[in-house]
């Protein structure tokens, strides 16, 4: 007998197709459905909030909003070190000796400005390594926001740049020149912020409390200061620690002749100041700054960063770049010119470099 087989009539087989293109319709609209779905999530409400910059790629950071809140931070902390002072309540007290034996001073002004400028920035960005004079006590955090607002003067002259979050190390110094602070020579003490990038210092903030003078600067980026227009070289005017000057004053004398004016002077903010084009009556010029001891990297960052964005130097006396990782301190002293021969000057002041180590 021959073997039975099963015949669809033309009306079956439609019926078959049709029912096959409703399943496979119901299964690949539902992937479509859910894929549009996943594409409106994604993309921004018209006219909503714009995304920060820096969030878009993980761990990254825009140095030009970090530029915007290092001003703001050294004006904020500028406050405190001005309320304190005008209000008389410094309530100094000795914090330890230098490696010279001087005393160093601690004051209410110190404490108050680093709280603010610390946590401001580290509340804009906390994935960055920040290292300050003063040790901030995790008992006494602030709360301090930023709006995420830039200046319209560093929106004019600075581009969004991006940089891995890992390789930026912010350095703060919430008062310099922290003895003068105390016998009330306000002209000297400034509040500093430095952005250093692998140890290049990029952004430098240089801000004068008493007077609400700020310099700020990126190097590649653009600045709100400038360098002068002429510079002794032949017999320059030399600044100095106002501690050290003598050390300076003997071999200048010796290398410039006895007609080369020392300017004792305290703050090393104060002192790079002294180099550019400040339109202050209490900001004396120099051509020269030279430094013979070991100093602090929060210090001298935000000094070397401004020189650097200038087309200036800052180097030790052998003329070693000063790296702005590792260790806090500069063991090799220092020397700041701008629109000078610097090379030539480290060549004429070879006797200086051997006392910075002591």
């Amino acid at each position: 007998m021959a073997p039975m087989g099963i015949r669809l009539s033309p009306l079956g087989m439609a019926v078959f197709c049709l029912l096959g293109l409703g399943v496979l319709y119901h299964l690949y609209s539902g992937f479509l459905a859910g894929r549009f779905a996943f594409f409106m999530l994604s993309e921004p409400a018209a006219g909503g909030p714009e995304t920060p910059r820096g969030s878009a790629l993980a761990g990254a950071v825009d140095l030009r909003e970090l530029l915007a809140v290092s001003v703001l931070a050294a004006v904020r902390g500028g406050e405190e070190v001005k309320r304190v002072r005008e209000g008389n309540v410094l309530n100094a007290k000795a914090k330890g000796k230098t490696r010279e034996g001087a005393e160093e001073q601690l004051t209410s002004g110190d404490l108050l400005s680093n709280r603010r400028m610390f946590y401001l920035l580290k509340g804009a960005f906390p994935a960055v390594q920040i290292n300050s004079e003063e040790r901030v006590d995790t008992a006494d955090q602030e709360t301090v926001s930023w709006d995420r607002s830039i200046p319209e003067d560093i929106k004019q002259k600075i581009q969004p740049k991006e940089v891995p979050a890992e390789s930026v190390t912010v350095w703060i110094d919430p008062l310099d020149a922290t003895q003068e602070y105390t016998e009330d020579l306000r002209q000297y003490v400034t509040t500093m912020v430095c952005v250093a990038v692998n140890g290049k210092p990029v952004i430098g903030v240089i801000h004068k409390p008493f007077s609400a003078y700020t310099a700020w600067a990126m190097v590649d980026g653009g600045s709100n200061i400038k360098a002068r227009s002429s510079y002794n070289e032949k017999t320059p005017r030399i600044i100095v620690s106002r501690s050290h000057a003598g050390k300076v004053e003997q071999v200048a004398r010796q290398t410039f002749g006895n007609k080369t004016v020392i300017i004792p002077a305290g703050g090393a903010g104060y002192k790079v100041l002294a180099l550019l084009d400040v339109a202050e009556k209490n900001q004396e010029e120099a051509d020269v700054y030279i430094h013979v001891t070991y100093i602090k990297k929060w210090d001298i960052c935000a000094g070397n960063a401004v020189l650097r964005a200038l087309g200036g130097h800052m180097t030790t006396l052998t003329g070693e770049e000063i790296s702005y990782t590792g260790s806090d301190g500069n063991e090799g002293g220092l020397i700041a010119s701008i629109n000078m021969n610097h090379k030539a000057l480290i060549e004429k002041l070879p006797d200086l470099e051997k006392t910075s180590h002591k």
